[in-house]
């Protein structure tokens, strides 16, 4: 009898390390992935292959990329209670590259756009209202990225999970940016703005609905 229960612990424990190896190589696959596109955009620029405003396409590109990976963060939750689909491992790891992401479309802009022209850059991101609100989300993803580690869990306690529900602003922030940097109304930022005013509405209105339901529809 002991010699089973042993048995079923040890096969439980490989499982679980094999899960947690697994976990892992996707998790550094979704890194490399996820930093490819900067990457290529990167050598595309460096070649002159990336149009007639280099500068601006690289910029821009990081910018929507940033945007992507915060939507498909949003998107964790509703797959997860509404597909069935567990991809919560992996959030952390699509919040950092939408910082990542970020905080490169901001170096670009400081570096290679304004050439690191402080008081031009002052002046825009304190009057600009586009780029004020970059800046407001910018902000926040620095500060979630920082604290997106287990020492922080433990440190701030409740307030970690307060803090990382700024994510929802800093999403609708970006958006927002994303619509209010092109100078006409073209089809791509009302796009992701969509998607994103439907991904905080589900966040707004499904304890609502839950709350709603049977019991049994629940379970």
């Amino acid at each position: 009898m002991s010699s089973t229960l042993n048995a079923g612990t040890t096969n439980c424990s490989r499982a679980g390390n094999i899960r947690l190896l697994t976990t892992g190589r996707i998790r550094v696959a979704l890194y490399g992935i996820g930093l490819a596109p900067a990457a290529w955009s990167f050598f595309l620029g460096a070649t002159n292959s990336l149009g007639a405003d280099p500068v601006r396409s690289f910029e821009d590109l990081l910018g929507v990329w940033a945007l992507r990976f915060l939507i498909l963060g949003l998107l964790v939750t509703p797959l997860r209670k509404l597909a069935g689909v567990n991809l919560l491992s992996y959030r952390r790891a699509l919040g950092l590259l939408a910082f990542w992401y970020a905080a490169m479309h901001f170096a670009t802009y400081a570096f290679l756009d304004r050439g690191l022209d402080l008081p031009v850059i002052l002046a825009d991101v304190t009057k600009r209202p586009f780029l004020i609100i970059g800046m407001v989300a910018l902000l926040i993803l620095a500060a979630l990225a920082a604290t997106s580690n287990r020492v922080s869990i433990r440190r701030l306690g409740r307030g970690w999970m307060r803090l990382h529900r700024l994510v929802y602003p800093a999403v609708a922030l970006g958006a927002v940016h994303f619509v209010m940097s092109v100078k006409s109304w073209p089809l791509e930022p009302l796009v992701y703005a969509g998607v994103v005013s439907v991904l905080l509405s589900y966040r707004v209105l499904a304890p609502f609905l839950r709350s709603r339901l049977p019991r049994r529809a629940r379970a």
